[in-house]
This record gives C-alpha cells, sequence and structure tokens, in this order.
C-alpha cells in the first residue's frame, strides 16, 4: 500500500469586495497642535507657568493628557519641605493648558506625606 501524499488545498481567489472586508480599518492620524506641538512640550510648559504661580519648582508631572482645548496636567509640587524628607509635605494641582499651551487654569486637588503610598479604597 502506497503512503498518501498531502494534497495542498486549493484556495479559492478572494472577490475585491471580499478581501477589503476583512482589511483592518486605517487609522486616522492624531491631529496635530498649533501651539504645543507634542507632549513634552505641554509637560514642560504646565510645570514652568504653575512654578511662576506659585513660586515653587514643580516636583513631577504625574499625569498627561490631551483634551479637546488644550492639554490637562497633573503637577506635584513641594509645599512644605520637612527634615526627614518622607515628611515633607507635597500637593497635586491639576493644570488646564489651551492650544497653545498658556496656562488656563489651575487647581489643588490634594495634600499628603511625600512617604504616603496611595491605597485602594
Amino acid at each position: 500500500m502506497a503512503a498518501e501524499t498531502p494534497r495542498s488545498r486549493r484556495v479559492p481567489p478572494r472577490g475585491d469586495d471580499e478581501e477589503q472586508h476583512r482589511k483592518p480599518p486605517r487609522r486616522s492620524t492624531p491631529r496635530r497642535r498649533a501651539g504645543v506641538p507634542n507632549a513634552a512640550s505641554a509637560m514642560r510648559s504646565a510645570a514652568v507657568q504653575l512654578s511662576e504661580l506659585l513660586g515653587r519648582p514643580p516636583d513631577s508631572v504625574s499625569s498627561l493628557k490631551p483634551t479637546d482645548d488644550g492639554w490637562e496636567a497633573q503637577v506635584e509640587v513641594m509645599e512644605l519641605e520637612r527634615v526627614p524628607d518622607s515628611t515633607s509635605v507635597m500637593a497635586s494641582y491639576r493644570v488646564a493648558l489651551d492650544e497653545e499651551g498658556e496656562l488656563i487654569s489651575y487647581e489643588r486637588t490634594r495634600r499628603y506625606s511625600r512617604g504616603t503610598i496611595d491605597r485602594p479604597a
């Protein structure tokens, strides 16, 4: 008895209509901002402008996201320096920037000790 050789499966050619339905959807290109070209520039702008208003340097930018009107950032600032450093009082500020990167509003949203770790509620 002769061994059977595997047959190659013939796949019928696809029509143009069927192939179009299988293509992944195209991504739209991200919207370019007129004044602030990228997230890094928006991050620097939020930190610098908030520092000018508060008179204290920013410690870090903990979040940044684009909005319909520009950018929104969370900026961490040391409000009261203590020894040891882990007991210093920190504040988190929500900063809104317009499309040109100009600060249009800010709000302190939280105060905490530097050594505090967020815990789930």
